[in-house]
C-alpha cells in the first residue's frame, strides 16, 4: 500500500494549541487541541503536544510518514526558530521552540507567527493560489499581517518584517497593547470596532440596542448584528472602521504594489459591512497608478482549519524549496 506523505501543523494561540496533519493538497488527516496553559514553560507545552500528537499518530502510522513540522506562533522569527517575548505567553526573553521540537523529532522544522502562516495557507490552498505578489490582513483581536512578494515570505532584516497592524494612524491616539498609541490595530480589529462604538455611544443619542451592553461585554459580533438589523451607531462604526483601514491599506500598497489583499478573521466575516467601506477608502487613498488594480477578497479558507492548515504550509513551502534545483 502507498503511503502518504504529510506534515504537522501547530498553531499555538494564548488559550488553546491546536494542531493536525496535512497532506500535499491541503487535506486534514487528523485534527485536535490541547489547552495551551500559558502558565507553563514552554518545555512542558512541547512535551504535552508530543504525547497528544503521538497518540493521534499512532492509528495512522501503517499509511501515513510525517515529513515535517510547521509551527505558528505569537512574536515568532522564522530565521532563529525562537519565540520571543510572546503576549499571553509566560514565556520569558528569546525561547527556542524549534530546538525543543527537535528533541522529539529529527525532521525539518519551520516556525513563523500567524499571520505569516496564513499567507502561506491562502497561497497554498486558498484565496492566493497561483498569486505571486499579496497581503494576507488577519482581522481578530488585533490586526496581523502576512507580505508575500515574488512568491516569497517577506520576513525583512530580523524576522519582524510586515506589522501593519502597528503602523500608525494618530500619534496622539489609542493606546495600544504593544503600549505605544494611535496604530492601526486600535481601529482596525474586533476590539478596535467595540473601541469605535464605545465612542459613538457616548458622542451621540441615538437609540441603539448596543446601549444595553456592558462595554466589556460587547463584541465585533453583537455590532454586526446590530449593523445588520439598521441600527445608526453600528453601521456608523464599520464606516469608520473601513474607512481607517482602506487609508492605510492604500499605504501598503504604496510600498509592494500587491495583486491582492485577503482579509480574515473574525472581523472579516461580516461581510459587505466591513468590505464595503474598506475598498471605498482604498480607492480613494490609492495612488491613480494603483487604481483599480488591486483587489480586495475573502479568505478561501475555512476559519476553523485556517490556523493548522497555514502551519502545515509554512512546512510544505520549505520541503518543497529543498526539492527544487
Amino acid at each position: 500500500m502507498a503511503m502518504t506523505d504529510v506534515v504537522l501543523g501547530v498553531d499555538i494561540g494564548g488559550t488553546n494549541t491546536k494542531y493536525g496533519l496535512v497532506d500535499r493538497e491541503g487535506h486534514s488527516v487528523a485534527q485536535t487541541s490541547i489547552p495551551t496553559n500559558g502558565h507553563e514553560s514552554a518545555e512542558t507545552l512541547i512535551s504535552r503536544l508530543h504525547d497528544g500528537f503521538t497518540r493521534m499518530l499512532a492509528p495512522l502510522k501503517a499509511s501515513h510518514v510525517l515529513r515535517g513540522i510547521g509551527m505558528g506562533a505569537p512574536n515568532a522569527n522564522f530565521f532563529r526558530g525562537t519565540v520571543e517575548n510572546p503576549p499571553n505567553l509566560n514565556w520569558k526573553g528569546v525561547v527556542p521552540v524549534a530546538d525543543l521540537v527537535r528533541k522529539y523529532y529529527d525532521l525539518p522544522v519551520a516556525l513563523t507567527n500567524d499571520a505569516n502562516a496564513a499567507a502561506l495557507g491562502e497561497m497554498l490552498y486558498g484565496a492566493a493560489k497561483g498569486m505571486k505578489n499579496f497581503i494576507v490582513i488577519t482581522l481578530g483581536t488585533g490586526l496581523g499581517s502576512g507580505i508575500v512578494s515574488h512568491g516569497e515570505l517577506v520576513y525583512g532584516a530580523d524576522g519582524f518584517a510586515g506589522e501593519i497592524g502597528h503602523t500608525m494612524v494618530d500619534p496622539d491616539g489609542r493606546e495600544c497593547g504593544c503600549g505605544l498609541r494611535g496604530h492601526l490595530e486600535t481601529y482596525a480589529s474586533a476590539t478596535g470596532l467595540c473601541r469605535t462604538v464605545s465612542e459613538l455611544l457616548a458622542m451621540r443619542r441615538d437609540e441603539s440596542p448596543l446601549r444595553k451592553i456592558a462595554p466589556l461585554e460587547l463584541t465585533s459580533r453583537a455590532v454586526a448584528d446590530a449593523a445588520n438589523a439598521g441600527d445608526p451607531i453600528a453601521c456608523e462604526a464599520f464606516e469608520v472602521t473601513g474607512h481607517i483601514l482602506g487609508m492605510k491599506l492604500a499605504d501598503s500598497v504604496a510600498h509592494l504594489s500587491p495583486e491582492a489583499i485577503i482579509l480574515f478573521g473574525g472581523l472579516a466575516a461580516a461581510g459587505p459591512l466591513i468590505f464595503e467601506p474598506t475598498a471605498r477608502s482604498l480607492e480613494e487613498h490609492l495612488l491613480p497608478i494603483f487604481r483599480n488594480k488591486v483587489r480586495l477578497i475573502p479568505s478561501a479558507l475555512g476559519e476553523g482549519d485556517t490556523a493548522v492548515l497555514g502551519a502545515a504550509a509554512l512546512i510544505w513551502n520549505e520541503l518543497l524549496k529543498q526539492q527544487k534545483p
